[in-house]
């Protein structure tokens, strides 16, 4: 019987490839609802996947908010008609103007997203006016993370500012605490407590002065069980419909499977402990050092060195390979490895049966 990984029509795909195993997906999807108990609490980070199936399968699990990166990220959402897209990045620039048409372009989709200074709220205020538009936007708190985001000293200062804009509207606040991704649950639990301590305070105290409650999205995929029981908190994990390497073995408690592997070929034998496989830089996330895959069918193969098109790897004494022969590896970071690939085949009782085009990938799709 064929691991739950290999394909039997393999000759039909050539390689490097992406492939994508929905049934696992399914589960996986299956699993976070689960952890959080309700599909309500969930609005997931879709710049994992990208691509508009797999959003489909959230939404026919009952997940009806979404978290994105990108505007084209926030088309493909509203194209499959998701209700509630939140664009988890601070709009400047051209992207304005981009979100004021993509606004007006999907009129059944409520888009939201993100700020952290007056400048940008008061620019977005100003737009929204313009255009008769009302925007949902979401104060990002630094809580740790030092990306993005305002000081937890001036929120209220910065909600204070704005609250009388015209044509944007404090929705809540957004954290995202992945500077917190130890192994020991424990620990991770002990950290998002108190990181969490400030945006409770704060939301309590902006929901004081806007005389209305206000909502809080926090967590990526190591954090997000860490806030399953915080009343009012939505959480937000990526990583975790696909899952990877990386995760898979610093977050033991979760129990997410494989569901996206990248498919490739050896292209030449160097010598007897040593051959070449055609997965580059440009088909495997490359910011972490090597490894940076890990095949499920060779564990004992470990990359010794990587270019644009070529992977080599160091295999052991007297296992032959010949070339041709395929590999099937697990990328230590799938969401930039996703973003590497137009298309991912989609794997069925062993067979490939079609392909997913990976339109987030874009940085525009029509707006």
């Amino acid at each position: 019987m064929n691991d739950w990984y290999c394909i039997s029509n393999i000759d039909a795909i050539d390689s490097p490839a992406l492939v994508v195993y929905p049934e696992r997906v399914m589960q996986n999807i299956a699993w976070a609802i689960q952890m959080v108990g309700d599909a309500n609490k969930l609005r997931p980070h879709v710049k994992t996947n990208k691509m508009a199936e797999v959003c489909q399968l959230m939404m026919d699990a009952g997940i009806t908010k979404f978290k994105c990166a990108t505007i084209a990220e926030a088309e493909m959402l509203a194209q499959i008609g998701a209700p509630d897209v939140l664009l988890a990045y601070q709009p400047v620039g051209p992207k304005m103007e981009r979100l004021i048409k993509l606004i007006q372009t999907y009129p059944n989709t409520s888009f939201s997203c993100l700020i952290d200074n007056d400048e940008t709220a008061a620019q977005l205020s100003h737009l929204c006016v313009q255009h008769d538009i009302n925007l949902p936007v979401y104060v990002d708190v630094n809580n740790g993370m030092n990306r993005t985001g305002i000081s937890p000293q001036k929120v209220m200062d910065l909600i204070q500012d704005i609250k009388g804009y015209q044509g944007i509207k404090v929705e809540g606040l957004h954290g995202y605490d992945g500077h917190i991704r130890d192994s020991d649950i424990a620990v991770r639990q002990a950290k998002s407590d108190e990181s969490f301590k400030y945006i409770e305070t704060l939301c309590q105290q902006a929901s004081q002065l806007l005389h209305r409650p206000l909502k809080v999205i926090m967590g990526g995929s190591p954090t997000f069980p860490t806030h399953a029981h915080r009343e009012g908190v939505e959480c937000s994990p990526g990583t975790f419909i696909f899952w990877d390497w990386g995760y898979k073995h610093v977050l033991p408690d979760e129990p997410f499977e494989y569901a996206a592997l990248v498919i490739s070929r050896v292209i030449s034998i160097i010598d007897e402990q040593t051959i070449c496989t055609d997965l580059g830089h440009k088909s495997v996330a490359a910011e972490n050092p090597l490894p940076r895959v890990h095949f499920l069918n060779a564990p004992d193969a470990v990359p010794i060195g990587q270019s644009e098109e070529h992977l080599v790897l160091q295999v052991p004494a007297g296992k032959k390979y010949k070339v041709g022969d395929v590999l099937y590896g697990v990328p230590v970071h799938i969401c930039p490895t996703v973003a590497l690939y137009d298309k991912a085949y989609v794997i069925e009782d062993n067979n490939m049966i079609g392909d997913w085009k990976v339109v987030g990938r874009n940085r525009s799709i029509n707006i």
